[in-house]
């Protein structure tokens, strides 16, 4: 391995053991091995499901010794693969030679070598094994990541859904929230998105040169194709997607990066909400040991972890979306411009993760400031305005807006002044009892309760 130091993504240099985990999934060597498990199980479902005329079906050691191909390959074996590509000029074609190399230590099994890769065009193998790939980082790595950032958050919300905390709409002092409602806010839209994001097919084809099975038809004129390619990519755990042209067309992959770009575009909403509430000083962060947080100002303890995630999350989105925008589109039957970018879906799901464990670093790291919370709803006592004037339109009071209005817009008010206002107005005793005891600290609505009542799925 190249030292990091002179990696030129910051992904391979900087951020490396982060995201270290994600070389088994989007690494040259991993596709290469879930190429290799393809050409290999088609070989197999040659023999034992289809037992196609000149296959026959295999034993268990000869099963073993095949299927040990792909789980026992390693890096020195993907760099054979490599000097085999080094002469082929193609990437997949070195994958056939690599396995029929192998098979020459099995005399009868290479007698059928040629039925390695039989009817295929690369795409075939491409598609399902980068299906595949991203199946196994979904349910391994990503899922269990991202539904551990929603319970990290829906924790927190619960932790301080009493925390009463002053709103702020277009920056300005607003009606009063909690803490925890807030932070739920963002818990209930990645629920949803996360559910959308599960909810994406995993699409294949294995359908020949152009999608019509045309050389297989040829060769075996009574075989069953369609029902052979429904079987062998339903087997792989995918959706088969009959009605291609040379490559599946992607859109279930588009599907995917597109859901998943909202899923972030919502977490960097959230990490400038946190940088937000930092500044204010709602948040305080814990203090690292070492830690500086700038070459000149010796006070300073910045929030990086959300600027590093927000970040993140944007690079990700750049990626993703033209990931999106780019492979659903081929020209004709195919061409090969899909290739390249395909390479770059560990990019995007790398900034991805390396953003969300920022983002859940910085999460353990602050904690609420209840006094400098309370102190900032207690200097903002005209946000109890609204409740007033909308008690006056209970009692149909004429101008009601208009003589809160008056009162309190672009104003200072104490609470004196607001219970002077209160005292003078023609209501019920027990409704103005209700204003009287109103601050804006308990002027929190349901909030407390929306917080209480979510059930979380996940």
């Amino acid at each position: 391995m190249t030292d990091p130091l002179l990696a030129i993504s910051p992904l391979d240099g900087r951020y490396r053991e982060k995201i270290q985990s994600l070389e088994s999934y989007f690494s040259e060597y991993a596709l290469i091995r879930y190429r290799l498990l393809i050409e290999l199980e088609w070989f197999i479902f040659l023999c034992q499901e289809v037992q196609l005329e000149g296959t026959r079906p295999l034993t268990t050691q000869e099963l073993k010794a095949l299927r040990g191909l792909s789980t026992d390959f390693e890096v020195m074996d993907a760099k054979r693969v490599k000097s085999l590509e080094a002469t082929t000029n193609h990437d997949v074609k070195a994958v056939e030679y690599y396995i029929k190399e192998h098979l020459k230590a099995y005399p009868k099994l290479e007698l059928m070598s040629e039925f390695i890769h039989f009817g295929c065009t690369s795409e075939d193998i491409n598609n399902l094994a980068y299906a595949l790939l991203l199946k196994d980082f979904g349910m391994k790595e990503f899922m269990p990541l991202l539904s551990g950032l929603i319970i990290e958050l829906f924790e927190m919300a619960k932790r301080y859904k009493a925390t009463a905390m002053l709103s702020h709409t277009h920056g300005q002092p607003a009606s009063p929230t909690t803490v925890g409602k807030e932070l739920l806010n963002v818990v209930a839209r990645l629920e949803k998105q996360f559910e959308c994001l599960k909810k994406v097919e995993r699409t294949g084809k294995f359908n020949g040169a152009v999608g019509n099975f045309n050389a297989h038809q040829l060769a075996y004129p009574k075989v069953d194709w369609s029902g052979v390619s429904h079987r062998f990519i339903s087997y792989l755990g995918l959706t088969p997607n009959p009605y291609t042209t040379q490559i599946e067309p992607h859109d279930t992959l588009a599907e995917r990066f597109d859901a998943l770009a909202r899923i972030n575009t919502i977490l960097i909403g959230h990490c400038r909400d946190m940088w937000t509430y930092i500044a204010m000083g709602y948040f305080k962060q814990q203090l690292k040991t070492g830690e500086v947080g700038s070459s000149t100002m010796p006070h300073k303890v910045n929030p990086i972890d959300f600027e590093n995630a927000e970040g993140n999350f944007g690079l990700a989105n750049a990626v993703l979306r033209h990931l999106s925008e780019k492979l659903p589109i081929s020209r004709m039957q195919r061409d090969l411009s899909d290739s390249t970018v395909l390479r770059n879906i560990g990019v995007g799901f790398g900034y991805t993760v390396l953003a969300i464990k920022s983002l859940m670093n910085g999460l353990k790291k602050v904690e609420i400031d209840e006094k400098r919370l309370d102190e900032n709803l207690e200097g903002n006592w005209e946000v109890v305005t609204e409740a007033i004037q909308t008690m006056l339109r209970k009692y149909k009071i004429p101008q009601a807006y208009e003589r809160l209005k008056a009162l309190s817009r672009g104003k200072k008010l104490t609470d004196r002044e607001i219970r002077d206002f209160i005292k003078q107005l023609k209501i019920a005793k027990d409704d103005k009892k209700r204003l009287l005891e109103l601050t804006p600290q308990t002027y929190t609505g349901l909030a407390q309760k929306l917080v209480e009542s979510y059930k979380l799925k996940i």
